[in-house]
């Protein structure tokens, strides 16, 4: 109940807008209605200019509401119209509508004039507009004898129609005196004038005569004038039918060609006015040989593509709905291959009066102030006229509670004596618009519109309503109370609407009893009670389950439900969304459902439904039916399956008006039994060749009777289906039609939207063949304002749209929608609500105030516009804001606009996501449907310090297995001013976690270096700015992982590793090809080994230092924190009795024997190997291959680039100095035998000149092979 209030409820909602002055209706009570005094009020009348059939009686319509019932009377031509005295005259009863009689005899034209209906009851005098009454005329065409017209072949001609004046204007169109039409092209044409032009006269023009015909609407007559006959004077007096298609037919006939001149209109420039709303009609017709071109131009700006189109072979531009925008000059081009011509067209668009804001009925409290406002526009700028009750103000009693003031009358202090009607009359030379609007001064105590005692039931924990709809007169003022006592219920839970009614936000228990709502005015109270009932909700505590099932056993689906028991409950299942039928296999239960002989149709979802009159709830559960695994009992059993072959021999019966029996013979089902038929058809009118599923049928079936639908022509086919799949459809049947009839429904999903500003448009889904019940369905489409009682505009369509033009700015209409087809029409259709175009709001918000919450959020707040200047739907309040600046200096920011929403009926809201530190700009706009509204005063704000971003490009780099470099740069937001950079790092080794140090760094500082305690431990490094507000979003790395990773053994604790601040540039790898290098160059700490001349060598890696650890640190550095875990090393000790480590040693061994091989057979073939004598200085400079460590080989297919070494599998790779041994070594340089032999002892790195100098006696190393390999 509370979710479906009455009709009545809302009037609370049009009272509250009785102090605005906004129009509003009479609660439609029959009791209020009775009781209280109305002004007349202009419900229907006849339009303006009234045209008649003479053949009729005359009907001028007005009908008009009021209490008391108000009396008619009429003026014609501004006298009254004594209807007593004229027996032909009569008025219908209880209303106004005039009613002229002719069928005694009498001359309609006696009639003719002007004519205006008074309303009037003892509050007041309403008047209709001034309606001009005239007679339908369709005279004769004068005779007159036409002589032949004469011309030449080629020459220009216009026939002149000059058609008798009728009323309204005849429609003329040409044709032969056999009343064949007359053939038009660019060539031959009709102008609008009713003219016939021909651009160039040819001779089988000859061949008819041409008749201008006049066709009159009222009297459904057609006059037709005497027909002209043409003879063509020609050099070619032969009509050759070959020469017609001749690509220079003018040449060929002997027509001499020439430029192009206009016959339509003459000259060069001319001008034309049209009124706004109205459609302009451009019209350019040229004669020329060859027959000219069109193409029209607007000066300065392009054609209005949306409404303009291209009429009569382009010599006619057509725009609708003319606006003031859509003035200026327009131009024709006329061109032919000889030249070009141009006229200008002058366009001018006045305005006859439209609305601004029509004056609206107001209804006032005594001592209440309230105004009349009588707005128009148009071109001229029209005058305005107040009357009231029928008389000029000027000429009315004075009233000192009422003041003019142009286009609004304002009313101070309204008294019981106030009341009356008033006219607001607005006119130019174009026209006038003419309203009627009331004041009416009510003096009513409150009284409820609902009736007493009304009980809701609400589920615990749901959101309900209490209404309580009122009227009175003052506005009265309401309250709620629960059990007769306590305070008035607003806040918290509870929630006090506008109109009234009580929103309880989240039922409990405790909320349940007697609630009592009292309106007071000053006149007195009046009271209501509701009671609520709070009920338990409706719950399935024991849900269905998913199951699988064997085909033939039973299935139970459990669905045990706990409710209130003051609720009548109902249980019910679904299968796949669909009601489940409960068959002779099933059992259905309060608590379960059960399946007999389960069967593969039976496989599905299936739903348990729980619900009462309140409430409901649902679970869910899925059934899978396995197939019977059993052995095949038979032959046939084991063939494999297939889907079905297709149906044959469809056959109609029973043929009826609205049925058929189809029946048909089943194909084979290829070993799987059929279990459904699906009946398709086709129809050939408005889908022809497209298929649709008309019905299904079981398997056992193979005759089935259809319903139709009336007014199609059918054709069936039919398709089996099997568990395999579907067949392939059957051949179609014969076709049968069935007889047409009147439509059953209408078309649905009825809207009305404006599109622009000044219309709406009206749409619908259109119905298909099968509702279509008859031939040329279309659609009667009526419409009129809301509440207004007016007249229903009404037109037929046979589309799915209409645009209705002219409506004014986001005003409610009602539409009704009716299928029609030639049998009849359809029932009465629902009426739908719509809307006409919303045009831009145009007010902003003002007294905009904002609040700076915290660095990145602002809380804004603002007064609400005024409804009537929305003009639409107000959809949100919506804030515009940019960033103008940083308070740091030097920082460039973007500007780009920012947008946020609020909905339309909060006043206060929230900007959040704002840079911190900055200078920002805030505007608001009210949105609409059409767009944004006029901006508010720009407001400005700042944010204040927040924490700065991540800092940017964090790169972690290890050079070598003693230190880690670190870099990064500066956050891309600082967010405030930068005190500083937080290093935090920590030491891991699978899950152990050593100890975590915090370095602190100042805000130039860049680069950090760290030393490593050991070669096999990870580090993990997390990076964050710093503000004065604090430290802002970290970014983590974690340094490369080392080769042979294993899980380490405890050990006695080290010192941390030693940290170097390094302000300068590292020259080293990424993190990433550092793991690569490590991982060639690096193996297990082993003790040191004495060197040898065989050729086996083995590289040793540094031993982790077990010395106190010093830090040294960089002037940047400002302080350190060691944070005390769990310390680890490696595990160093008997790494050489590890099988892994002698298996490798031996593969190397194994290698260097190969390489010493492979030196051998080339030194044999008489190549150059080389080999370097032991010497104590290094190579001079005379040769330049030595000096660059290159030598020749005879095979130059395999010589080696400069600067590079040779792996074993013949690739190339790029010598890198920090990989070579000579960095490990202890005495001189490092040189070979000519065996290939290392002879050399290890010695301290050399400078980076030497080093360059050794790399190409290193190529072919036989150590250097096996870091190659690695």
């Amino acid at each position: 109940m509370a979710g479906q209030p009455p009709p009545w409820a809302y009037t609370a909602v049009l009272l509250c807008a009785l102090s605005l002055g906004g129009a509003i209706e009479i609660p439609m009570d029959p009791s209020i209605q009775n009781e209280l005094s109305q002004p007349p009020t202009i419900t229907k009348q006849s339009v303006k200019d009234h045209i008649v059939d003479p053949r009729d009686n005359i009907l001028i319509e007005c009908e008009a509401k009021g209490n008391p019932a108000p009396s008619f009377h009429w003026t014609r031509n501004s006298k009254f119209f004594n209807i007593a005295k004229d027996p032909r005259v009569s008025m219908r009863r209880r209303s106004g509508t005039l009613v002229i009689d002719f069928r005694s005899g009498g001359r309609p034209e006696e009639y003719e004039g002007e004519y205006q209906c008074f309303a009037r009851n003892k509050f007041g005098t309403a008047l209709s507009n001034r309606i001009r009454l005239q007679v339908s005329k369709s005279p004769l065409w004068p005779k007159e004898n036409l002589d032949p017209v004469v011309v030449q072949e080629g020459a220009p001609l216009t026939l002149q129609c000059n058609p008798p004046p009728g009323l309204p204007s005849p429609v003329i169109f040409w044709m032969s005196s056999s009343m064949e039409p007359i053939t038009q092209d660019k060539r031959v044409s009709q102008g609008h004038n009713g003219d016939l032009y021909f651009s160039n006269v040819m001779l089988q023009d000859m061949q008819t005569d041409y008749s201008c015909n006049a066709r009159f609407h009222f009297t459904h007559t057609i006059q037709q004038k005497n027909p002209f006959t043409l003879k063509v004077l020609t050099n070619h007096p032969y009509n050759d039918s070959s020469l017609r298609n001749h690509p220079d037919m003018y040449s060929a006939r002997g027509v001499a060609e020439r430029t192009p001149s206009f016959m339509y209109p003459q000259g060069t420039a001319s001008s034309q006015m049209v009124l706004r709303g109205m459609d302009l009609l451009l019209e350019c017709i040229a004669s020329g040989v060859p027959t000219p071109d069109i193409a029209w131009y607007k000066k300065g700006g392009d054609l209005p593509s949306d409404k303009a189109k291209f009429e009569n072979f382009n010599k006619a531009l057509r725009i609708t709905n003319v606006s003031e925008e859509d003035s200026g000059e327009y131009f024709c081009l006329a061109s032919n291959k000889m030249g070009s011509i141009r006229h200008t067209i002058s366009v001018r668009v006045k305005a006859a009066p439209y609305w601004l804001d029509e004056p609206k009925n107001l209804i006032l409290a005594p001592g209440e102030d309230g105004r009349l406002v009588c707005r128009a526009n148009g071109n001229p700028k029209p005058t305005v006229q107040w009357m009231v009750n029928g008389e000029p103000l000027q000429s009315a009693p004075p009233n000192p509670n009422r003041e003019v003031a142009g286009d609004t009358i304002i009313f101070r202090d309204t008294q019981i004596s106030s009341r009356a009607v008033y006219q607001c009359n607005t006119s130019n030379e174009h026209g006038y618009l003419l309203a009627n609007a009331f004041v009416s001064v009510l003096d009513v105590p409150p009284r409820m519109l609902s009736p007493r005692n009304q009980l809701i039931r609400v589920i615990l924990y749901n959101r309900t309503r209490l209404d309580c709809p009122f009227f009175g007169s003052p506005i009265p003022t309401l309250r709620w109370f629960k059990n007769g006592q306590g305070s008035n219920l607003d806040g918290g839970n509870y929630h006090v609407y506008e109109n009234g009614s009580l929103e309880i936000k989240m039922i409990r228990k405790e909320d349940q009893g007697i609630y009592t709502c009292v309106a007071t005015n000053i006149l007195g109270k009046a009271e209501n009670q509701v009671r609520l009932e709070v009920k338990d909700p409706t719950r399935i505590y024991r849900m269905p389950e998913d199951q699988v099932a064997k085909r033939g056993t039973t299935v139970q689906l459990e669905c045990r439900v706990k409710h209130d028991p003051s609720l009548k409950l109902a249980v019910s299942w679904l299968k796949d969304d669909e009601p489940l039928y409960i068959s002779n296999r099933m059992k259905k239960e309060e608590d379960s459902l059960t399946i007999f002989g389960v069967a593969e149709r039976d496989q599905g979802s299936y739903t348990c439904v729980a619900s009462t009159e309140l409430d409901q709830d649902l679970a869910k559960a899925y059934l899978t039916v396995l197939a019977d695994q059993a052995t095949p009992t038979n032959r046939l059993a084991a063939l494999p399956k297939g889907r079905p072959d297709r149906p044959r021999d469809l056959e109609l019966t029973d043929l009826a008006e609205r049925s058929v029996r189809l029946t048909w013979i089943p194909g084979d089902d290829n070993n799987s039994p059929i279990t459904d038929y699906v009946v398709q058809f086709e129809e050939d009118q408005f889908q022809p060749g497209v298929w649709h599923d008309h019905s299904k049928f079981p398997g056992s079936v193979n005759s089935a009777v259809l319903r139709l639908s009336p007014y199609v022509n059918y054709q069936f086919r039919v398709i089996a289906i099997n568990e395999v799949g579907s067949s392939h459809p059957s051949l179609p049947s014969e076709r049968y039609r069935t007889s047409g009839a009147p439509p059953e429904s209408n078309p649905s999903d009825v809207k009305g939207e404006g599109t622009r500003k000044n219309n709406m448009e009206i749409t619908w889904t259109p119905m298909n063949a099968t509702s279509a019940f008859g031939p040329n369905l279309r659609y009667i489409v009526k419409w009129r304002r809301r509440e207004t009682r007016e007249t229903w505009n009404n037109v037929t369509v046979w589309g799915s749209r209409y645009v209705v033009g002219q409506t004014p700015v986001y005003v409610p209409y009602e539409i009704r929608v009716q299928a029609e087809n030639d049998f009849g029409k359809g029932p009465e259709p629902d009426t739908v609500i719509g809307y006409s175009g919303e045009d831009y709001p145009r007010a902003a918000p003002t007294d905009v105030k904002i609040r700076v919450l915290n660095s990145t959020a602002i809380s804004l707040q603002w007064n609400r516009v005024y409804s009537d200047t929305v003009q639409g739907q107000l959809r949100e309040y919506r804030a515009y804001y940019w960033r103008e600046s940083s308070l740091l200096k030097n920082l460039w920011v973007s500007q780009k606009r920012q947008q946020a929403g609020f909905p339309g009926d909060r006043l206060r809201g929230v900007v959040s996501r704002l840079f911190p530190y900055s200078n920002y700009k805030l505007e608001m706009v009210v949105v609409n449907g059409r767009g944004d509204g006029p901006r508010s005063e720009t407001k400005e704000f700042t944010t204040p310090e927040g924490v700065p971003s991540a800092p940017r490009r964090f790169r972690v780099r290890q050079p070598n297995l003693e230190t880690i470099n670190l870099e990064w740069d500066h956050p891309e937001h600082p967010n405030g001013i930068l005190i500083g950079y937080t290093l935090k790092y920590v030491a891991f080794n699978g899950t152990k976690v050593g100890k975590q140090i915090v370095e602190n760094f100042s805000p130039n500082q860049t680069k950090f270096t760290v030393q490593r305690a050991d070669p096999v431990s990870r580090y993990r490094f997390s990076l964050s700015a710093r503000t004065q507000v604090g430290s802002g979003e970290a970014v983590t790395e974690e340094s490369p992982a080392p080769p042979n990773e294993a899980t380490p053994t405890a050990a006695p604790p080290t010192s941390p590793p030693t940290t170097v601040g390094v302000p300068g540039t590292v020259s080293s790898t990424d993190a990433t090809a550092t793991a690569a290098a490590t991982e060639a160059t690096t193996v297990p700490t082993v003790p040191p080994v004495a060197p040898t001349t065989t050729a086996t060598t083995e590289a040793t890696a540094t031993t982790a230092s077990t010395a106190t650890t010093t830090t040294t640190e960089s002037p940047a550095t400002t302080s350190r924190t060691e944070i005390q875990e769990s310390a680890y090393t490696n595990n160093q000790a008997d790494i050489a009795t590890q099988g892994w480590f002698i298996g490798l040693m031996c593969a190397i061994a194994l290698l260097v024997l190969i390489l010493l091989i492979v030196c051998f057979i080339k030194r044999s073939r008489g190549g150059k190997y080389p080999v370097r004598e032991k010497k104590d200085v290094p190579l001079g400079p005379e040769d330049p291959k030595e000096e660059d460590g290159s030598f020749d080989y005879s095979d130059e297919d395999n010589k080696p680039l400069q600067g590079s070494q040779t792996s074993l599998d013949g690739t190339i790779k790029q010598q890198e100095s920090d990989d070579s041994l000579v960095d490990y070594g202890e005495g001189g340089e490092g040189q070979f035998n000519e065996d290939g032999s290392f002879i050399g002892q290890y010695t301290v790195k050399k400078d980076k000149e030497e080093t360059e100098g050794n790399e190409s006696s290193e190529a072919t190393s036989p150590v250097n092979a096996i870091y190659s390999l690695a």
